[in-house]
């Protein structure tokens, strides 16, 4: 006997929710625990379509609140204080990792894949970890964030790219070229429509924002705007996040984030779920030493990002090196880029998010006691910054 939609919802909700206060609990990371819940049921949920479909309107809402934080100025000034660090961790985490997958013997494709899935440290776990360590004040935090901030510029146009590389067609410069003008033309368009639509607009939304129907407008922006991208065979993150982009230019983020909080917070746990409904273990655990490099790479690449982009930044050797540990998780841009790969490349990219994820907790943890141990003391005061 099939089991209704409606009942089948309800029961995979609560599942969600038991799990999720069973994690917190235990201080794990929702992200880890909703993807190891997927893999467990993955025999009953495994290609539903209402899963997928909701799961990513979840992640779209994530990045639509993501863009909303910064508005075009303000963007663009945190990413000139990372600038040197953001384009090291480029170099280091995706572009050494592509070549390393290079040189094992994978494909060109698949080693733009793995050097996406390693590239960007997951900004929901270090956040939450900032917040649940009471180290958000702390001098490495405003780096830290700063980076995550460059890295959620860099990672939507690198999703973009590799799902345009991914779509079936030959590489060709012609193509490349296309695909280039789709990115830049939505970058331009939500840039244009911010800076003469919406930042003109803060009036319209004073009288209308706590009116029940606002709520449709708001999110069918983040949808239209991300849809708009798949149709030019982009990645719905990107239009998110340049739809989160264009309404910051209203300067109503906080207002804005409490009618959209509750959705998100709805959804997501099932783009997470459904990505590990989609992890198969029945031919064991591919590249094992491929895994293992650049599992380790991968710590260390963060580490020397840290290290030297924190001392550019203007802390100290310590400071820096604790921000370093700090940054080793991978997350959510890497399980969207995961979910581009078929076969080994994703069996593969789902156990080095997993494997990265719980390790760079470890890390995270123990990273003023090993920033201790290497420097010492602190001597002089850091002036601590909100």
């Amino acid at each position: 006997m099939e089991i209704p939609e409606l009942l089948g919802s309800g029961l995979v909700l609560l599942l969600l929710f038991i799990t999720g206060f069973v994690g917190a609990k235990m201080k794990i990371p929702d992200v880890i625990i909703y993807i190891l819940l997927g893999i467990v049921v993955s025999s009953f949920l495994y290609g539903s379509h209402l899963l997928h479909f909701t799961g990513e309107v979840g992640i779209v809402l994530l990045f639509f609140m993501l863009g909303m934080e910064f508005p075009i100025k303000q963007l663009l000034n945190v990413a000139k204080k990372v600038m040197k660090a953001g384009i090291l961790d480029v170099v280091l985490s995706f572009g050494v990792t592509t070549l390393l997958c290079i040189a094992m013997g994978l494909d060109i494709i698949p080693s733009l894949i793995i050097g996406g899935v390693v590239y960007a440290t997951s900004s929901s776990i270090t956040a939450k970890m900032l917040e649940n360590s009471k180290r958000m004040a702390n001098p490495e935090s405003e780096f830290m964030l700063g980076l995550l901030i460059f890295e959620d510029l860099v990672a939507p146009i690198l999703v973009a790219i590799l799902v345009g590389l991914t779509a079936g067609a030959a590489i060709t410069a012609t193509s490349m070229s296309i695909l280039l003008l789709k990115v830049v033309g939505l970058i331009a368009g939500a840039i244009l429509l911010g800076h003469f639509l919406f930042s003109r607009l803060g009036p319209f939304f004073d009288r209308h924002m706590n009116k029940d129907i606002f709520i449709l407008f708001v999110i069918g922006l983040a949808l239209a705007y991300g849809g708009l991208a798949l149709f030019l065979d982009l990645s719905e993150v990107l239009g998110a996040f340049l739809a989160g982009i264009m309404l910051a230019e209203v300067r109503r983020t906080h207002e804005l984030e409490k009618l959209v909080i509750q959705s998100k917070d709805l959804l997501l746990p099932l783009f997470f779920l459904y990505f590990g409904t989609t992890i198969s273990f029945n031919e064991g655990i591919p590249m094992v030493a491929l895994l293992i490099l650049i599992l380790v790479w991968s710590i260390v690449a963060k580490i020397i990002v840290g290290f030297y982009g924190g001392q550019w930044y203007g802390l100290s050797k310590r400071v820096s090196l604790k921000a370093g540990l700090s940054l080793t998780q991978r997350g959510e841009f890497s399980i969207i880029i995961a979910t581009l790969a078929v076969g080994s490349i994703q069996a593969f990219s789902s156990v080095f998010i997993l494997l990265s994820a719980m390790i760079g907790i470890i890390l995270f943890q123990s990273a003023p006691v090993i920033s201790k141990k290497i420097y010492g003391k602190k001597i002089v005061k850091q002036q601590k910054t909100a």
